[in-house]
């Protein structure tokens, strides 16, 4: 069994933004399928602004890898595709993680030999290589992983954190050593990495999109007393205490429609 794609990789039309592994990040220049005016300039626009359909392909070799649901697009080869989940008690717990995470409860996986494509998006994709490390992410990010890493769920250290905080209480987190693929808000040279050896972070507002599950993160107010807090005009913000690493978003208000901060 053999075959080829083409017009892919060799298309004029077709940037290689980035390759890990056997995960490749593809970048369009343009979206050259308009049938309106209108379709023109709003692609014209976006390609201006930095806008393009970036996809996902993933080639394997007899290994496996696991997919966010829906992500996939098509496959070619000697690919078997299966739930990702082991009976009843695996569909409970499956359950039960989408539940406190806001993720889908089943994330296929995809095992043999061959190569997958998966769904254009116009958000930024990035590749981690996760060196036997154990990371927390933010909602709505992982698209897919190779299954040599062991995705969680991670809870937060109190109640108040998700009470005050607006990042929940429960977020998904990879472990262990293998390539992770997000799908982002901003591209990765846009983020903001603070390394911390047993120091504070303190951030106004949900600009953090991943961090070491090492941390600890609570909700505190700015100031020392509620005085104090109220005449910064800051109120509450999150911490981040401890050695780890953490990994910001300063232009965008994420979680907030992606409304740069300054906007007026």
């Amino acid at each position: 069994m053999a075959f080829t794609i083409n017009n892919l990789k060799d298309n004029t039309n077709v940037v290689i933004k980035e390759q890990l592994g056997g995960f490749t990040v593809i970048e369009y220049k343009e979206d050259l399928s308009n049938t309106t005016m209108l379709e023109a300039q709003a692609n014209f626009f976006m390609s201006k602004s930095n806008m393009r359909n970036k996809q996902l392909m993933i080639e394997i070799k007899n290994s496996e890898v696991m997919l966010s649901a829906g992500a996939m697009q098509y496959m070619i080869g000697n690919i078997e595709m299966t739930s990702g989940i082991k009976g009843v008690g695996g569909l409970m717990r499956n359950l039960v993680s989408s539940a406190v995470t806001g993720t889908s409860a089943v994330k296929p996986l995809y095992k043999g030999t061959g190569t997958i494509l998966l769904e254009t998006t116009y958000k930024y994709l990035w590749l981690i290589d996760v060196d036997n490390d154990h990371i927390v992410i933010d909602d709505g990010m992982f698209l897919a992983c190779e299954t040599t890493l062991e995705i969680g769920v991670s809870a937060r250290k109190n109640l108040s954190s998700a009470a005050l905080g607006g990042e929940g209480l429960f977020n998904l987190s990879a472990k262990g050593k293998g390539i992770l693929a997000l799908e982002a808000p901003i591209p990765s040279e846009e983020a903001v990495v603070i390394e911390l050896q047993n120091d504070v972070l303190k951030v106004d507002g949900n600009f953090a999109l991943m961090w070491s599950n090492s941390l600890d993160f609570t909700v505190e107010k700015s100031g020392k007393t509620r005085l104090g807090s109220a005449a910064s005009g800051e109120g509450l913000v999150n911490v981040y205490r401890g050695t780890g690493m953490v990994w910001l978003a300063p232009l965008m208000q994420y979680g907030n429609g992606l409304i740069p901060k300054n906007t007026p």
